[in-house]
């Protein structure tokens, strides 16, 4: 079967002991630790219209094995709750399994890892049934779903065949916020929107918004790309950047989720830590990286096929005549020993073409960005740079 190395490899215990049915296409995962509205999300999720095909939903309750004893009763009592609730919920195309509690090894007890565990159920159970094809859900425990979620899942999919996964539209809810929270989620929705369209504007063709509550992957593809990571945080990032290398990734506008807004200190980044120290002071949303470094950026992007078989002194002389940020930045990183490397794999143009963002990727991209702030260029107002995009997109 398809994913037989991989789960072998993983050597995970079973956390759902009962057999999939047979016209399973879906399956939602949720971590959820020590989380309070969890069953609001399960119940956006029940009253949404059906597909055609069989749904399941994973609740991975977990925590790590060094949390204070009042997070286990916590967690315990969710379980509690959430299976009470299950019992009353009589739909036969729509399944809600409740693991766990679990606990979770220490050095990766985290977001990435709870993540990856209910993943991994869920292709272990696509695996049993041979559908590699089978979607598998990213979705988090303080989010809702538009009515119409599952059904505009399938629907991609079906309409998207090559697709290797989806991100799917997203808002954060916003009732019952303060002024300053408010102010705080919107310009960071703004900002998620003027990254992605100045990566756009820059001619990367791998933006996209890396949301964990808001992607999907086929079962296939998931196992290819060697399944989740463990990271603490960020690990829906670095998943759907690494998952470009399999195929394209759409994009499901059709509709939305609705992640919570909340403050929060449990991850070192993301949304809520962000909100944190926006609340604190410590951090200015209102700024944002220098739309003239992306325009720098475009310039090295749009002569990339001029590396292609070059040696040392031609690269240096085309890096000559790129802007001073890309200049340094390029030496600085020595990406020189990655474009031999590459050149030395492709024998094509063609070849070079596509697999340049491999070396020159999301991550490459954010440490430039990182670099030339340093070194060259301040933040600058949000408002006005996502002006400035729209002018130089026309």
């Amino acid at each position: 079967m398809f994913a037989d190395k991989y789960l072998q490899k993983q050597n995970r215990e079973t956390l759902i002991g009962v057999i999939p049915r047979n016209d399973v296409g879906i399956i939602v995962v949720i971590p959820c630790f020590r989380e309070t509205e969890i069953l609001k999300t399960l119940e956006s999720i029940n009253y949404c219209n059906l597909p055609s095909q069989k749904v399941e939903v994973i609740v991975l309750i977990n925590h790590s094995e060094l949390v204070p004893e009042e997070i286990k009763v916590f967690n315990l009592k969710t379980k509690i709750e959430l299976e009470n609730w299950t019992s009353t919920i009589d739909n036969t195309k729509l399944q809600f399994f409740i693991t766990g509690p679990i606990e979770l090894q220490k050095k990766w007890a985290g977001a990435g890892l709870a993540r990856k565990s209910g993943m991994d159920e869920a292709v272990r159970r696509f695996n049993l049934l041979k559908k590699p094809t089978g979607i598998i859900v990213s979705l988090d425990a303080d989010t809702l779903v538009a009515k119409n979620y599952l059904v505009e899942i399938e629907n991609h999919f079906k309409k998207n065949q090559k697709n290797v996964g989806a991100t799917i539209s997203f808002e954060h809810q916003k009732n019952g916020l303060n002024k300053k929270q408010l102010q705080g989620i919107q310009l960071y929705e703004k900002y998620l929107d003027y990254y992605k369209n100045a990566l756009d504007f820059t001619g990367y063709p791998h933006s996209m918004f890396t949301i964990g509550s808001a992607f999907a992957v086929t079962a296939d593809a998931y196992v290819k790309r060697g399944g989740m990571n463990r990271r603490q945080a960020g690990e829906d990032f670095y998943f759907l950047q690494n998952l470009v290398q399999q195929g394209v990734i759409g994009e499901i506008s059709t509709t939305k989720v609705y992640p919570s807004a909340r403050l929060s200190d449990r991850v070192p980044f993301g949304t809520g830590p962000i909100l944190q120290k926006w609340m604190n002071g410590k951090e200015d949303l209102t700024e944002t990286y220098n739309l003239q470094a992306f325009i720098d950026l475009k310039e090295l992007f749009d002569v990339k096929e001029r590396f292609f078989k070059t040696d040392e002194t031609e690269f240096n002389k085309i890096i000559a005549d790129l802007p001073k940020t890309v200049r340094h930045f390029l030496t600085h990183d020595n990406f020189w020993s990655e474009l031999d490397d590459l050149n030395k794999n492709c024998s094509t143009l063609k070849t070079f073409k596509n697999r340049f963002f491999q070396k020159f990727n999301a991550f490459k991209i954010l440490k430039y960005l990182n670099f030339v702030h340093e070194h060259f260029y301040e933040k600058a107002n949000l408002t006005v740079q996502i002006e400035k995009l729209k002018i130089n997109m026309r």
